[in-house]
C-alpha cells in the first residue's frame, strides 16, 4: 500500500488550483479521479476530471463494493472513490492525490491513518467564498447559496485534518501545501 494525500475544502476555496499546482511539480503524485453522478461542467471529460455515472450505475457500483468511500453529497447526487483508481496509481509507483469533500476526506484518513496526509483548504471567509463561486460563472445563484450553506457546515471539519491552509494569498497557500506534501513524502 502506497501513500495518499487528501485535499478537502468547501467549494470555491481554491483546492483544485492547489492540487493542480502540486500535480505539475515533480513530486511523484497522481490524481485519483473521483466518480460522480452529476453532469459534466464546461469542458470536463469522463475519466479525466471525473468518472460520470448515472445515479443507477453509481448505486450498482456501491452494491458491488467498487468504492473505497462514497457519499451522497447533495440529495440524489453521489461522489466516491473507486478502489481501482488506487491500484492503478500505486502500480505506477506514485502517491495518490485525492480531491474530495470533507466527509470523504475524514473517511479516507481513517482508512489509511499514518499512510495519509490530510489537508484542509479554507477560504478566508464565507463572503470571499460566495464571491469566488459567483466569479466562476458556472452555477445559478440558488446553487451558489446551496454551496455556501454547505461550506459553512464543512468548515466545522477543519480540525479533523492534519494540516489547515487558509487560502487568502494564493502564492503562500501553494508554498505551504508544497512544503507539507514534500515533508510527508520524505
Amino acid at each position: 500500500m502506497g501513500k495518499v494525500i487528501i485535499f478537502s475544502a468547501p467549494s470555491g476555496s481554491g483546492k483544485s488550483t492547489i492540487v493542480n499546482y502540486l500535480l505539475a511539480k515533480d513530486l511523484g503524485l497522481e490524481f485519483s479521479v473521483s466518480a460522480t453522478c452529476r453532469a459534466p461542467r464546461g469542458e470536463e471529460k469522463h475519466g479525466k476530471e471525473y468518472y460520470f455515472f448515472s445515479t443507477d450505475e453509481f448505486k450498482k457500483r456501491i452494491e458491488a463494493k467498487d468504492f473505497l468511500e462514497w457519499e451522497e453529497v447533495y440529495p440524489g447526487c453521489f461522489y466516491g472513490t473507486l478502489k481501482s483508481e488506487l491500484e492503478r496509481i500505486w502500480k505506477a509507483g506514485h502517491a495518490v492525490v485525492f480531491d474530495v469533500d470533507v466527509v470523504g476526506g475524514v473517511n479516507i484518513k481513517k482508512i489509511f491513518g499514518d499512510q495519509a496526509l490530510s489537508v484542509f483548504i479554507k477560504a478566508p471567509s464565507v463572503e470571499v467564498l460566495r464571491q469566488r463561486l459567483i466569479g466562476r460563472g458556472t452555477d445559478s445563484m440558488e446553487k451558489i447559496e446551496q454551496r455556501v450553506a454547505k461550506a459553512e457546515y464543512e468548515m466545522t471539519f477543519a480540525d479533523k485534518f492534519d494540516v489547515v491552509i487558509v487560502n487568502d494569498n494564493l502564492d503562500m497557500a501553494l508554498a505551504e501545501a508544497e512544503k507539507a506534501v514534500r515533508d510527508f513524502l520524505k
